[in-house]
């Protein structure tokens, strides 16, 4: 499986830290901080902003919810700020702000 990186300076970075952690100059721990350190950013999302990045993906609720394998009733309910997103679908959520549906799709 192939990872992907914010950038191609984390990707080099990360590439440096592996391998120093397979020499023994890193321990186990410093490694598993540092994989985190390179995970996208996961941040609450207010109602306006998921309204704000369907319509920038252009598509409707029903669309949006079939990408996020959610009800069009949920994403009715975090656009009205009935419900927040959480878990998997927070994190679903920043990957389509970062790149897009097609991230998702």
């Amino acid at each position: 499986m192939s990872r992907k990186y914010r950038s191609e300076a984390m990707a080099a970075i990360h590439e440096t830290m592996n391998a120093l952690h397979e020499i023994g100059a890193i321990d186990k721990q410093t490694m598993r901080q540092f994989d985190r350190a390179c995970l996208t950013e996961i941040r609450p999302f207010k109602p306006k902003e998921i309204r704000d990045l369907r319509q920038k993906e252009n598509v409707s609720q029903t669309v949006f919810a079939n990408y996020l394998n959610v009800t069009s009733s949920l994403v009715s309910k975090w656009e009205r700020g009935e419900k927040s997103p959480s878990g998997a679908s927070l994190k679903l959520l920043s990957l389509v702000k970062k790149n897009g549906l097609a991230a998702v799709a």
